[in-house]
């Protein structure tokens, strides 16, 4: 391991002092013509400890890209980690913080209510065979149950 920073935020964060769930600011840019670009870590499992099934990954992105759109018209992304512990959320114009949160909030909700996965057929998805609705509710519900530790990133007694 080195202490030399990358140019990757993600690899220069601890990933041993995080505490999961918790949702941060990961990246803060402006463009050109003024627009900023905000990406969050929407980070569901203790990284290098659990992480999320992969059709639930897949479900859970497929429903959450679709149901947060109802709640937000500043959404760019939101994108699955390979690590399959979180997703990476991507904002445009837009840097309040506590309601990006109820935007999540909202949209889990939605996914616990949903009754299909949207786009998991042949024509809208690369790999329509790896969904499952029952999964990418059960994560959205452990992420729920923790609501209140969502804007804690770093582990107290670490």
């Amino acid at each position: 391991m080195t202490d030399e920073k990358m140019n990757v935020e993600s690899f220069n964060l601890d990933h041993t002092k995080v505490k999961a769930p918790y949702v941060r600011v990961a990246d803060r840019k402006t463009g050109a013509n003024g627009d900023i670009i905000v990406k969050y870590d929407v980070r569901f499992t203790q990284p290098n400890k659990e992480h999320m099934d992969m059709m639930a990954v897949h479900s859970l992105e497929h429903l959450t890209a679709e149901l947060i759109r109802n709640h937000a018209d500043y959404v760019i992304d939101f994108g699955p980690m390979g690590c399959q512990t979180g997703f990476y959320l991507t904002v445009m114009n837009h840097e309040d913080y506590n309601d990006v949160l109820t935007v999540l909030e909202k949209t889990m909700l939605d996914v616990l209510e949903a009754e299909e996965v949207p786009a998991s057929n042949e024509k809208q998805c690369g790999w329509a065979a790896s969904h499952t609705l029952e999964g990418a509710k059960e994560v959205a519900r452990t992420f729920l149950m923790k609501r209140q530790e969502w804007s804690t990133v770093f582990a107290e007694n670490v």
